[in-house]
């Protein structure tokens, strides 16, 4: 028996996927409701090439870097395509533009220059029932690759 699939999302997972994506974008500096969105096990890959997995990892991650000068760069991201790879994963890319608001004399040192001001953004999205997110999407993995030049 033959299934049609398509690897167009309905508009619905549509809209529900750009939310997600919005509500990651606007929750970037908050440790209570960022988390939340990524499945218990999400492996994300920061702007700088760390590799933070699990939940608990992320929110221990977000805490050490909002502690920090870090927390003075912000970013947006701008949705390119959404593509399904199952009806109940999804792959978002995008583009991260980041906003780095730190002072070069803040707190008498020069902040480390960031590798880029935009970024490659790729999310992995799994529907997870009851999730209650966005349309039950989950984020499983983020990875960031800087746009260099």
């Amino acid at each position: 028996m033959s299934t049609e699939y398509t690897d167009v999302p309905t508009p619905e997972d549509e809209a529900a996927i750009r939310r997600l994506v919005a509500d990651a974008s606007a929750y970037q500096s908050d440790v209570a409701r960022l988390p939340p969105l990524h499945t218990a096990d999400a492996t994300v890959v920061n702007f700088g090439g760390r590799r933070v997995v699990g939940r608990e990892a992320l929110e221990a991650a977000m805490r050490q870097a909002l502690a920090s000068s870090l927390a003075e760069v912000t970013t947006t991201v701008e949705v390119e395509s959404i593509r399904l790879i199952r009806p109940d994963v999804a792959v978002v890319a995008s583009v991260k533009h980041v906003h780095d608001g730190r002072s070069a004399e803040g707190d008498g040192e020069g902040a480390t220059p960031l590798p880029a001001s935009s970024g490659r953004l790729t999310y992995v999205l799994v529907r997870q029932e009851g999730a209650g997110t966005a349309g039950d999407w989950l984020i499983s993995a983020a990875q960031t690759t800087p746009i260099l030049g």
